[in-house]
């Protein structure tokens, strides 16, 4: 029940947070009323945040919100959008990973933190995060925009390799996933959602952490963050990880390095990192189970600069360069089939935002150059233009393409009382299809009826580029087509967060309809895949909820964390051909089943249970040996269970992770067995 005090209070407003831990000590007991927020939170409100409002207020009789005594303040979380609203004016659903809840999730590397979430379907190829595609509410690897601190992460060749990341599980302060259409916000790699990766920025002092287990698996990283004078934070990490496999083929080793750089003062704040990352594997059947021999290299480098203004009219500017090398064979250690990749992402813009009578209005613009060099992809280059791939004795780049994508968005946002109404658009030119500009428009809505209460409802437009694999791609198993067009989609959503006395729910759901999607599929059961394009109904729901146990039950209870959610979708293509079989679009999961119990343990030991419970529609060509047959078998319904068990001692924190306890034998991909039981011992010190 509401708590009702006629107490008045002074009203301390506050127009600027500072990310120090004192920050908001001086409003103890007090009344708060925020101005508006140093950076933009339009879609970053999110049941965990709604859960700590509703905590922190109570009513009094004429309506107004008065801080209780008896919760702890914390400062907000605010994510780089392109308008600042506070957060309870937030307009969009998004799902918050925060560091506690990767650290208690179990995951050793970050792409498997997305498993936890029930929109996102994580397609594993091989085990500690080697080749997993990712993607959200039934879309494809290519249609989830993957973000750094608000910047473009994006592989115009293929989204294969855009879960190649350059930093550290420790490196990672909070992961927002927004589901649904997004290209409005985030230009056209969000068709079907985005995934914002914010890296920590404000702390001092690092940690090394070393672990070691199944099939010879060594995983080791550092870290190091210094804040000089009032101004300056730089940090810096690296790691590396070797494999024998978990099969024949299976090996890997790699490495990254992550360094990260801030300024901030009074009038502006200056963000710029650089990264890069490699991965040398045996891909065993990763691409076609007619061969175990496959293998590949991948590398990705990043650098961006970005910065903002601060004040009632404020500029953003940003400058981003990745790029994504791969070196693939398919047989391990020669040149047969053998296929060079390089390609450079180039990216400038500008984001400009203010308030007015009328409300907050953003404006900005964005260039990308995508330039691809390869012995595959792309139009034939004359042989006096060839490239030399450096490390190679006498083979060349001998194909190339180059595209240019102009975005210019606009965005107003009314905001009433309980009411917040978002309106943007897109506008997009590409210099691959024509001089014409693309409008994409989208609205979004939430409606505040209680302090608990937050009610959603959207309707959006996307669309994407093809890939370059998708246009230009050719091998003996699959032909790519240079007459796909840009896919469109539309979709309507809705949803509803509610947050209580240590209980936070939340649900959605969405309806969508696509044209000119982009699949690769097979017609017959002897032929090869092609990529073609069809229409696509889909719906689908969500629901989630989480339990403080001991807010709950009590301080001394030793249940400490209850998180559950699922996922539910159902796809339909229309195609003008028969097809008989689908490589991605259909194989999406129909069910998604994750719980989470966090409990302790005597002798100070906390342990952390995972469940998941998939159920993957479609099905996957059998293999007699490396003969393909024309027999279909469905991918079916699976349960995994995975445990963390970790004790503190003073500095040093001892951790045993478990994998796949039941060693429970499954397949994500077609041909691609995945691994029993895996056991990691691992050791952290923080200084």
């Amino acid at each position: 029940m509401f708590t009702y005090s006629t107490r008045t209070r002074t009203v301390l407003t506050f127009h600027r947070f500072r990310r120090k831990g004192w920050a908001l000590f001086a409003a103890l007991g007090r009344e708060v009323r925020i101005g508006v927020l140093t950076a933009g939170t339009l879609i970053s409100a999110t049941p965990r945040l709604q859960a700590a409002s509703a905590h922190l207020f109570t009513t009094t009789d004429d309506d107004a919100p008065v801080l209780t005594d008896t919760v702890p303040l914390s400062e907000a979380l605010v994510s780089g959008t392109r308008v600042p609203l506070a957060a309870q004016q937030a307009a969009r659903q998004v799902t918050t990973l925060t560091r506690d809840d990767i650290a208690a999730a179990g995951v050793t590397v970050v792409s498997d933190v997305f498993k936890l979430v029930a929109p996102i379907d994580v397609r594993q190829r091989g085990a500690f995060g080697i080749q997993q595609d990712i993607s959200i509410d039934g879309g494809t690897f290519d249609q989830t925009a993957l973000l750094i601190n608000g910047i473009s992460y994006l592989n115009a060749q293929t989204g294969h390799n855009v879960a190649q990341f350059p930093f550290t599980l420790d490196d990672i302060e909070r992961i927002e996933v927004l589901d649904g259409a997004a290209s409005r916000l985030f230009g056209s790699g969000a068709f079907s959602g985005a995934i914002n990766i914010i890296t920590r920025s404000h702390d001092n002092g690092g940690q090394a952490s070393v672990q070691a287990g199944s099939y010879g698996t060594v995983m080791a990283q550092a870290r190091h963050a210094q804040t000089f004078g009032s101004h300056w934070h730089s940090s810096l990490s690296a790691a590396v990880r070797r494999s024998d496999g978990v099969v024949r083929n299976g090996d890997f080793k790699g490495g990254n390095v992550f360094w990260q750089g801030n300024y901030e003062d009074a009038a502006l704040r200056v963000q710029a990192q650089a990264g890069h990352v490699a991965d040398d594997f045996g891909a065993n059947t990763f691409y076609s189970p007619a061969n175990n021999q496959q293998w590949e290299a991948t590398r990705r480098t990043l650098v961006t600069l970005s910065a903002q203004t601060k004040g009632r009219v404020t500029l953003a500017p940003s400058f981003a360069w990745t790029r994504s090398t791969d070196h693939y064979q398919w047989i391990r250690g020669t040149h047969t089939a053998e296929n060079f990749n390089c390609t450079d992402v180039y990216t400038l813009g500008l984001n400009g935002f203010g308030s007015w009578s009328l409300g907050r209005t953003a404006l900005g613009v964005e260039m990308r150059s995508e330039n691809l060099l390869s012995g595959n992809l792309g139009n034939p280059m004359p042989e006096t233009q060839w490239v030399r791939i450096p490390g190679q004795d006498g083979i060349y780049y001998t194909k190339s393409a180059q595209r240019t994508n102009l975005d210019i968005y606009a965005e107003h946002n009314i905001l009433l009382s309980h009411v917040t109404l978002s309106l943007g658009l897109l506008a997009e030119r590409n210099s691959a299809l024509d001089h014409r500009f693309r409008l994409f428009p989208g609205i979004d809505a939430s409606w505040h009826p209680t302090q608990r209460w937050t009610i959603f409802a959207s309707w959006n437009q996307s669309l994407r580029l093809p890939s370059f694999t998708e246009l230009w791609y050719r091998s003996p198993t699959q032909e790519g087509n240079v007459g796909l067009r840009p896919e469109r989609n539309t979709q309507w959503r809705i949803g509803a967060n509610w947050a209580g006395d240590g209980i936070t729910l939340s649900a959605k759901a969405h309806y969508s309809r696509g044209r000119d999607m982009i699949d690769w599929v097979m017609y017959s059961p002897d032929d090869v895949y092609h990529a073609a394009a069809y229409k696509l109904r889909a719906m689908g729901f969500a629901v989630s909820g989480e339990a403080d146990l001991r807010r709950l039950i009590g301080p001394s209870s030793p249940l400490l964390r209850l998180t559950a959610t699922y996922a539910w979708l159902n796809q339909q293509r229309k195609d003008d051909a028969d097809v008989f079989r689908s490589n991605y679009t259909m194989n999406y999961l129909r069910h998604k089943l994750v719980v989470t119990l966090a409990h302790a343990l005597p002798f100070g030991i906390e342990a952390h249970w995972t469940m998941r419970l998939n159920n993957r529609a479609g099905n996957y060509l059998v293999y007699d040996g490396t003969i393909p047959t024309d027999r279909l078998k469905k991918y079916g319904t699976y349960v995994l269970l995975d445990a963390k068990l970790q004790r503190a001692i003073g500095r040093v924190s001892l951790t045993a992770t478990l994998e796949n306890i039941t060693a429970r034998r499954y397949v994500d991909v077609a041909g691609v067995p995945q691994p029993g039981c895996l056991v990691l011992f691992g050791a952290a010190v923080r200084w």
